[in-house]
């Protein structure tokens, strides 16, 4: 977003924009302020100052969705929800795009009940639920919504909201960003242990660095278990691919290499959210409006 293309609110102030016993900054030190003192989540947020945000030119949302589901012996079941939501806040910082509060619960139906501590939902539940968010912040302006989906699970359900989305509301421009495939490098550093990858190197990696409070350091070197996916006809669930519900070789981790891996996701997650900032259709012609 342009500098110049900040306005002034008539509202009171955001948070970010007082000034003790100094009234109201300049619009330039708003944003400023922003972008480098603090992401923008949504429920900090008071109503004002979303529409005062909104004012000011943002009509775009991050909605991390993680899953809440059994990461082996050696990473705590939040993983997936962890990584999407400080992915986002940390994009936020960079951007200043508010994040809408994460999703912990999403479609990990493949990970069956063999190991407890999954919850999940059934995917028309999750596209019900995703669609219905966006009516809610379509309402208050923001028109342009990022999926930012820390569970490959989630992909298929997010992808056919994203249709419903878009045959719904005409001005809508809406997309999945699947956390592990952000870019080509991010890609790269994801499957380089197992093609069907699931509580790895990287993700081990990543929480050594951003949780490392969801990590069990201790069981690390006895949760390596092959991809075993190879050449199959059928896709399979979890409890008939592997032994511990890991597939590849998180003893390969390191905090380095996490701290490596998230610093590609931000950049690259930003450069993308940069550019959905100003991005128009091609065309302008109505989903609604038939040739005649």
């Amino acid at each position: 977003m342009k500098k110049q293309d900040l306005t002034e609110a008539k509202l009171p102030p955001p948070y970010w924009a007082r000034r003790p016993g100094n009234g109201r900054k300049s619009r330039i030190e708003v944003m400023q302020h922003a972008l480098e003192q603090r992401p923008l989540l949504w429920e900090t947020l008071t109503w004002e100052e979303i529409g005062s945000l909104r004012r000011s030119g943002v009509d775009l949302c991050l909605l991390p969705v993680g899953a809440t589901e059994q990461h082996g012996p050696h990473l705590g079941v939040g993983m997936d929800t962890c990584n999407a939501a400080k992915l986002c806040e940390a994009v936020s910082l960079s951007t200043g795009v508010p994040v809408l509060p994460v999703l912990p619960y999403s479609c990990s139906l493949g990970h069956s009940r063999r190991w407890p501590g999954t919850l999940a939902l059934q995917p028309q539940t999750l596209i019900d639920l995703v669609v219905e968010i966006f009516d809610w912040v379509h309402g208050a302006g923001f028109r342009r919504l990022l999926f930012v989906n820390g569970h490959v699970g989630n992909a298929a359900p997010l992808r056919c909201a994203v249709d419903i989305i878009r045959s719904r509301w005409d001005d809508a421009m809406v997309r999945v960003c699947n956390v592990a495939e952000i870019s080509p490098r991010v890609r790269a550093e994801f499957f380089d242990d197992a093609e069907d990858w699931h509580a790895n190197a990287a993700e081990t990696s990543l929480m050594m660095e951003l949780a490392p409070e969801l990590v069990r350091p201790d069981k690390i070197p006895e949760a390596d278990d092959e991809d075993r996916t190879n050449d199959l006809v059928f896709t399979h669930p979890v409890n008939r691919t592997s032994t511990n519900g890991v597939t590849g070789y998180p003893s390969r981790a390191t905090r380095e290499q996490g701290k490596k891996l998230f610093r590609f996701m931000i950049e690259d997650l930003t450069a993308l959210v940069r550019r959905a900032l100003t991005e128009q259709p091609p065309l302008t012609q109505s989903y609604h409006a038939a040739v005649t």
